[in-house]
């Protein structure tokens, strides 16, 4: 039996996968690119309604429209309004009931100021679901709202944002002249993402300068990778995390075989950048380096409840010597495999702040081929810390700064290898 692990708190993996099939961590961030990395969305969508069909707003009936006022909320003004554009709207001809249900229901869920819960009409949910095969046509980067305004979260490497010099952190304020701050997350994903060999004029306002600057990107299919991995001198490991998709853990296991393969003495593993993606894949790689039965990520539903996940064992670079980069680019999954190996192992982490996403949402599939996205529950990690919107804060703080990029520099990847090379002495 291994140190740590608890019988009485087994079956873990069943537990584990039992939660994994109800919640996933999804940064909403979402690939402008792009069309969002969906972390835990479940293909199968049937398109139950023609994208040309219109529903006649006159000639549409209503379920349960009787007021039956309840002595909380009137809603009885909806269904008022309802019936006033049929009878006075000048094109009422040409309403769509059933875009104006959508549009109702995106209404109410933006209502709770929570950019993370959101609905998707059935084109949009189709149009993410192949999104998630990993290929799609868009800039290359993932949004999330950051002190309510439109950031970027991270450029994916090699992509189109990276290329034209777009950075994590990055507020846009224009997308293609609209204002950002009137402006929705979907809808900016919208206006953002586009056909291969298009333009986006994005203006930005970049972390410690005063001035805006206009950025143009032309669009380009977009490849998303999970795991890369190189070695550097004395086969020290840079083992770069992408996101968490469905094919990471088996790259990693690939990467994983190469370095112990290699008698590599340290791995710096390397987050930066990397938006999220499905829970159970952060803790599936969590579980390579922490040792079976350790809390990996803590859960709170609005009850207060307390849900612990735990790793599954298979640790075999445990005993490795590991620093882990971080920036302000590393959200949701990446800082739920940070936290942990930082609170287990006391793992060090190198780099920036990272984002600060702390939620957990919940998708749920709707008739005709819609769905809703619902923040059910927040996460801690093992040390009970909940970062939403303060981040994890880094051991060893390290700039890498824009003129840094252009001039192909890593200060940060540089300070991981001077600390590993202290630790290998």
């Amino acid at each position: 039996m291994q140190e740590g692990y608890n019988p009485e708190k087994i079956n873990e993996e069943e537990k584990n996968h039992r939660i994994f099939k109800r919640y996933f961590v999804f940064f909403l961030a979402i690939f402008l690119l792009i069309g969002s990395f969906w972390i835990g969305y479940t293909s199968g969508i049937q398109k139950q309604l023609s994208e040309n069909q219109l529903y006649p707003l006159g000639k549409t009936s209503v379920e349960n429209k009787d007021p039956a006022r309840g002595t909380e909320v009137d809603f009885s003004i909806f269904w008022k309004v309802w019936d006033l554009l049929k009878e006075k709207h000048v094109d009422q001809k040409s309403l769509d009931a059933q875009k104006m249900v959508y549009g109702a229901i995106k209404g109410m869920l933006e209502a709770t100021d929570d950019p993370y819960t959101s609905f998707f009409d059935p084109k949009e949910a189709e149009s993410f679901a192949q999104d998630i095969e990993g290929s799609f046509e868009g800039i290359g980067a993932e949004l999330g709202i950051k002190d309510d305004i439109l950031t970027v979260i991270a450029p994916l490497d090699g992509s189109p944002s990276q290329r034209a010099g777009l950075l994590a952190g990055d507020k846009i304020l224009k997308i293609n002249g609209n204002i950002t701050s009137d402006l929705t997350i979907d809808k900016a994903v919208e206006l953002i993402r586009g056909k291969k060999g298009t333009e986006v004029i994005l203006v930005i306002l970049r972390k410690g300068e005063e001035e805006t600057k206009e950025i143009k990107i032309i669009r380009d299919t977009i490849e998303i990778k999970s795991v890369e991995v190189e070695f550097k001198e004395n086969n020290i490991a840079h083992l770069k995390i992408i996101q968490f998709g469905e094919k990471t853990t088996k790259e990693f296991d690939a990467a994983m075989k190469e370095i112990i393969s290699r008698n590599s003495p340290a791995i710096i593993l390397d987050v930066r950048n990397n938006p999220g993606g499905f829970l159970d894949k952060s803790i599936e790689i969590a579980s390579r380096f922490i040792p079976r039965g350790k809390t990996v990520v803590i859960e709170e539903d609005a009850a207060g409840k307390r849900d612990n996940l735990y790793s599954i064992g298979g640790d075999r670079l445990g005993g490795m010597k590991t620093v882990i980069l971080i920036n302000e680019g590393s959200a949701s999954a990446s800082e739920i495999l940070a936290g942990a190996m930082r609170d287990n192992l006391g793992t060090k982490l190198i780099g920036k702040k990272s984002f600060g996403k702390g939620s957990v949402q919940e998708l749920i599939p709707l008739p005709g081929g819609s769905s809703v996205k619902i923040t059910v529950a927040k996460w801690l990690t093992p040390n009970g810390d909940y970062i939403m919107n303060k981040g994890i804060s880094p051991d060893v703080e390290v700039e890498l700064t824009a003129e840094d990029f252009k001039n192909e520099k890593d200060p940060q990847l540089d300070k991981a290898l001077e600390i590993v090379r202290e630790m290998m002495k």
